[in-house]
């Protein structure tokens, strides 16, 4: 005690001496030996002490440790404010022997933390697995108490990235020391690790027991618009969107949530990459089983469209049923362009079953079979030789299309416009919206065409007006109207030509017609030729412009024969061979005694798709 005096005032004899006997008033030899033992505290900084509670003042708690001058600890260190009581016996670290105003500066939060730093070392070691709460996200990651507070690294929170560790807050978790720097008091764990570790450990057990066909229960992990990642336990499967509904699912997130968890069905296993293919609809029974029975061909059903694409509408029958309207199957006399000029999502609507496939669990329906098809009644209201009289809906180069009843038209071609007159194209006869009077010439319920004839309306002239009013010899005034490589076309009279052959273009042989004549000359001929069942007649050529041929083409300068190109006009005029003395492009030269007849060449390849209702 003596020593500790001396020590305490600065080795003064006379103020050791003062401080020895006020020490002893009134004590006895037991106290003296507790002030003794008391007397030997060591007081350093940053030493724990022991320590008893004096006093309350205010925020500030009073501890006597056993020095001349009582220590303080702000309220707040304690956790619990109405626990704290007079007389308690705790444990304080000391920060500053005294302060300013005498006294010392105490901490119990740093004796605790540096008690329960000595407990946690002393139990564990790196490697080992604690538990413990998150208290608050730090810089990098986030606090957890395990008895001291130890970092969990954001990326050390889970296998997979986390949006916000935040979440985590509150939570208790299980983690795996994996830094223990003692000089600086710092635990470093790894949640992550751990559960790597557990899920190797779990994927190896569930690898060895895994078989298709199992039924296996998982966690939703992760969603896609593709489908989910299962977690089966310790390995993920792939749930593919196809396979979670019978019905039709726009996105995996109308069936499942993260974390939910499922009961799926192992379809696939591929044990060499590790990749499973599961189903959440193979649970239940298939509702294409009995197909047939419930959706006989031929049967009517209601149904809803729900989705549209370019060739048609799909149809829902019921609950993962659904069959396709192609386009071609919605209306008996429209031609549709994209579903939707006859249905919406949503609508309802009424189909008829065409055609079923089990294995591709496909259903082909029809939404025209409803409705009687108008083309079974056209040959009965329209028989051939009926008048009819309806507007022209649209032109063709082939033809103009009349409507015969809403949804029904007929074509009349450019071969039966005129008897006389050759028609290039429709609108030199028609034009669209025009009121026309018609024949009807065949009805083909089949393909859908009816044939229509405006000539029809009036006698064929050629059976005996033409040949009454045209022989051969007969000298005639007219005008080119077309060249060719084979010869020229001559009109005689309104919508009435014959054929000038270049080998009728003069005395001597002409390589090229347009060396004598060419089209809007006026020209003088005579009939070689009237046919009146091929409608031609064949001229020969006497003047051109008032002049002898053979005087023009000695004027002439030599000229190439006519290329393909430039007799385009011609050829175009003898495709159909309506008119009079038209012969094919590369026709050879007539006999003298028919000069001017030609065969009359096919239709064009168009007039095969010419009556359809929609063209």
């Amino acid at each position: 005690m003596v020593k500790e005096l001396v020590r305490r005032f600065d080795a003064d004899p006379d103020r050791v001496e003062e401080a020895i006997q006020e020490s002893l008033k009134g004590t006895t030899s037991e106290s003296l030996g507790a002030k003794y033992d008391s007397s030997v505290k060591t007081f350093a900084v940053d030493t724990i002490i022991p320590g008893t509670i004096v006093n309350v003042l205010g925020n500030e708690i009073i501890v006597d440790i056993g020095y001349k001058s009582e220590g303080v600890i702000p309220l707040e260190e304690f956790q619990d404010s109405d626990d704290v009581e007079i007389g308690q016996k705790i444990e304080v670290l000391l920060e500053l022997i005294e302060d300013d105003t005498g006294l010392m500066l105490l901490s119990k939060r740093k004796a605790d933390r540096q008690r329960g730093w000595e407990r946690v070392i002393a139990t564990n070691k790196e490697g080992d697995v604690v538990t413990g709460t998150v208290t608050r996200k730090i810089k990098g990651g986030l606090l957890v108490d395990i008895g001291v507070p130890v970092f969990l690294p954001a990326s050390q929170v889970s296998i997979r990235r986390t949006g916000d560790v935040s979440e985590f807050i509150g939570r208790e978790i299980e983690c795996k020391i994996i830094k223990i720097d003692e000089s600086r008091m710092n635990i470093v764990v790894s949640r992550r690790k751990l559960i790597e570790e557990q899920r190797e450990k779990a994927r190896t057990e569930l690898l060895k027991t895994l078989e298709v066909g199992q039924v296996r229960k998982g966690v939703v992990k992760n969603l896609a618009d593709f489908g989910a990642f299962v977690d089966l336990g310790g390995i993920d499967g792939l749930l593919h969107i196809t396979d979670m509904s019978w019905g039709r699912v726009g996105h995996p997130s109308e069936i499942l949530r993260i974390d939910q968890e499922v009961e799926v069905k192992v379809l696939r296993f591929d044990r060499e990459r590790n990749r499973i293919a599961l189903g959440l609809k193979q649970l239940t029974e298939s509702p294409w089983n009995g197909i047939e029975e419930r959706y006989a061909v031929g049967s009517k059903h209601p149904g809803t469209v729900v989705n549209l694409m370019p060739y048609g509408a799909f149809v829902k029958l019921e609950e993962g049923v659904e069959g396709l309207v192609h386009v071609s199957e919605m209306s008996w006399t429209k031609r549709i362009n994209h579903p939707s000029e006859i249905v919406e999502v949503g609508d309802p609507v009424e189909v008829v079953v065409l055609q079923i496939n089990h294995n591709k669990q496909e259903i082909s329906l029809g939404i025209k079979q409803t409705e009687t098809n108008p083309w079974e009644l056209v040959e009965e209201r329209y028989p051939p030789g009926t008048v009819i009289e309806g507007q022209v809906r649209t032109l063709a180069n082939y033809g103009a299309f009349i409507e015969l009843e809403e949804g029904i038209d007929g074509l009349l071609h450019v071969s039966d416009m005129s008897w006389t007159k050759k028609v290039n194209h429709p609108s030199e006869v028609v034009k669209v919206g025009d009121t026309v009077r018609s024949v009807v010439l065949s009805v083909d319920p089949n393909k859908k065409r009816v044939a229509l004839g405006l000539k029809q309306l009036d006698e064929d002239p050629w059976k005996h007006a033409i040949p009454r009013r045209f022989s051969v010899g007969d000298c005639l005034d007219g005008v080119v109207t077309k060249s060719t490589k084979f010869g020229v076309f001559v009109e005689l009279e309104n919508e009435l030509e014959g054929l000038l052959h270049i080998s009728e273009l003069g005395p001597q042989k002409v390589t090229n017609p347009e060396q004598v004549v060419k089209v809007d000359d006026k020209v003088q001929v005579r009939i070689l030729k009237v046919d009146p069942e091929e409608r031609k007649i064949g001229l020969t050529l006497i003047t051109v412009n008032g002049r002898d041929p053979a005087e023009v083409l000695a004027e002439a300068p030599p000229m190439p024969e006519m290329t393909d190109d430039e007799s385009a006009e011609g050829e175009a005029a003898g495709e159909e061979g309506a008119a009079a003395g038209e012969v094919p492009a590369e026709a050879p030269a007539p006999e003298a005694e028919a000069s001017a007849s030609a065969e009359e060449p096919a239709p064009p390849a168009e007039e095969e798709d010419t009556q359809s209702s929609g063209s």
